[in-house]
């Protein structure tokens, strides 16, 4: 895990497909959505940027992207300066940004045209291959002469995503793209996305959902008002955060009440299971105590900790998933 606090080194810009260093953005009025950022994104990763909405994950893609300029600092994409380079880089990304632009008079395929058309590297000759592999690749096909203003809000953020893959990207930029889709759609884009990462695409994916980015990325950072808080593997982002206490018992408010006796913090009883913050001392001791109190103890350990605890643990709050 990277601490952004820590006084290392830097890495050098040719380490990450995505490199910031103090990426700062500054509205008029002085509002500072962007503060300082260092960011590294490993090439052929799937890189979760995480944080509550209103955080500047949204912010930070458009500069990546070139749609804004920063206050200050650098940004470096594909090894390229934006928004400099924009003309040479955006060729080799494909973006899904606040939503997809969509004709809502033109079908989901014409609409993949158009895109394809607006595109000069884009072959004309291969041009209805290209939009009926993407559209089969997103579970379009079925409604690709449908127009567009018909389709639902997961049905258009799955367009947004064909006409990004329309072209092969050695960057795939996507913010929150299971927005507005029922979880089966959910499990097929992340399903997607796997795929994409295995084929050589580093997918860059903003989400203020963290089992999704525990679920498909290998890496992560984290976000809180405009300030990265860490970055690293997803694996190591939580490993030195303590998980809860579970006690599985028919005795759950003795159980309860031994544990806040012992120390414990946050108990919480469902059902047969109850769940606290472990105090710091042996989990041997608090297994004892319980059955010394006489509870009967059917199930007793620390489940591992989530991004979830690492994110209450890193910024002492809870994570906010509605903004």
């Amino acid at each position: 895990m990277t601490d952004t606090s820590a006084a290392e080194p830097a890495p050098e810009q040719g380490d990450g497909v995505i490199v910031t260093r103090g990426l700062t953005k500054r509205y008029r009025g002085g509002q500072l959505a962007v503060d300082g950022l260092d960011l590294t994104v490993p090439a052929g990763s799937v890189f979760g940027f995480l944080g509550p909405n209103g955080s500047g994950k949204t912010t930070t893609i458009r500069m990546l992207m070139g749609l804004i300029e920063p206050t200050s600092g650098t940004a470096r994409v594909l090894g390229r300066p934006m928004p400099r380079a924009t003309r040479s880089v955006l060729p080799h990304v494909g973006a899904l940004i606040e939503g997809p632009a969509l004709y809502g008079f033109l079908s989901g395929r014409d609409n993949l045209l158009r895109y394809d058309a607006a595109d000069p590297a884009a072959d004309p000759r291969t041009r209805r291959e290209r939009v009926a592999a993407a559209l089969d690749r997103v579970g379009l096909t079925a409604a690709a002469a449908k127009k567009a203003r018909a389709y639902s809000l997961g049905m258009k953020q799955r367009l947004g995503l064909a006409a990004a893959l329309l072209q092969p990207r050695r960057l795939l930029v996507l913010d929150e793209p299971t927005n507005g889709l029922d979880p089966q759609g959910m499990r097929e884009i992340r399903s997607l996305i796997r795929e994409l990462a295995s084929d050589g695409t580093t997918v860059f994916l903003s989400s203020h959902l963290l089992d999704e980015i525990e679920q498909v990325c290998t890496h992560a950072a984290v976000m809180a008002r405009g300030r990265l808080i860490t970055q690293g593997a997803v694996g190591d982002l939580a490993a030195g955060v303590r998980g809860r206490l579970l006690v599985t018992t028919p005795d759950t408010a003795d159980a309860a009440r031994v544990l806040k006796e012992q120390g414990a913090s946050d108990v919480v009883v469902a059902g047969d299971r109850v769940t606290a913050e472990p105090p710091d001392r042996d989990p041997a001791e608090l297994n004892a105590a319980l059955v010394t109190a006489g509870v009967r103890v059917r199930g007793f350990g620390v489940e591992r900790a989530s991004l979830e605890d690492a994110f209450v643990a890193l910024t002492g709050e809870g994570f906010d998933v509605a903004g």
